[in-house]
């Protein structure tokens, strides 16, 4: 059986658990397998993933969840009108072979050529598309990475901010002090 982690989690960890979830989302898979991929490259168990992301990482990935979602159901949408739109061009292809067929004799090379060059433009648009989704998807990823790392530092200077506010409140006590005593001696 192999050895499962115990220790704290870092940032690092966390963001590749986000990325792993938001990824699954968005590809339509579970979060309880994006658990156990996470769980198996960190040597973690899958509960032990899926208790980190619900209590914590979670929160700070809302907008991301929420994109990924999206980005999910249209990719579904496209998934599927493709189809209508492959079985109409199929259709017509089958219609435009058919009226080849009929006036075979009048078949030339040159009709041929355009035939296939409009299959081939059809399918240089789709490997366009697929090109602009993967780009959209990596400009997406690095987009998360940044809110990430940013949420991390608003969270950085929100602590020292309140630091720095609990020194001032002492020093303006203690200034309060210093001059109370000034005060009650002059008396």
């Amino acid at each position: 059986m192999p050895i499962t982690r115990q220790d704290a989690w870092t940032e690092d960890e966390d963001l590749l658990l986000a990325e792993t979830v938001l990824r699954h989302i968005r590809e339509g898979g579970t979060q309880l397998k994006a658990f156990e991929e996470v769980g198996k490259r960190l040597s973690r168990t899958g509960a032990a993933c899926g208790f980190r992301w619900n209590s914590f990482v979670r929160k700070q990935y809302q907008t991301g969840i929420e994109l990924a979602k999206k980005q999910r159901k249209d990719l579904k949408k496209q998934a599927k009108k493709p189809d209508v739109e492959d079985s109409s061009a199929v259709e017509q292809e089958v219609e435009d072979a058919a009226e080849l067929n009929e006036g075979a004799e009048n078949l030339t090379i040159e009709t041929v050529k355009v035939f296939l060059d409009g299959i081939q433009e059809k399918l240089n648009n789709t490997n366009g598309q697929v090109e602009r989704v993967t780009k959209y998807e990596e400009r997406i990823k690095a987009m998360e990475e940044e809110l990430y790392y940013l949420s991390n530092e608003n969270k950085k200077l929100k602590s020292e901010l309140k630091s720095i506010e609990g020194d001032h409140k002492a020093l303006v006590e203690i200034m309060e002090r210093a001059r109370r005593m000034v005060g009650t001696k002059e008396k």
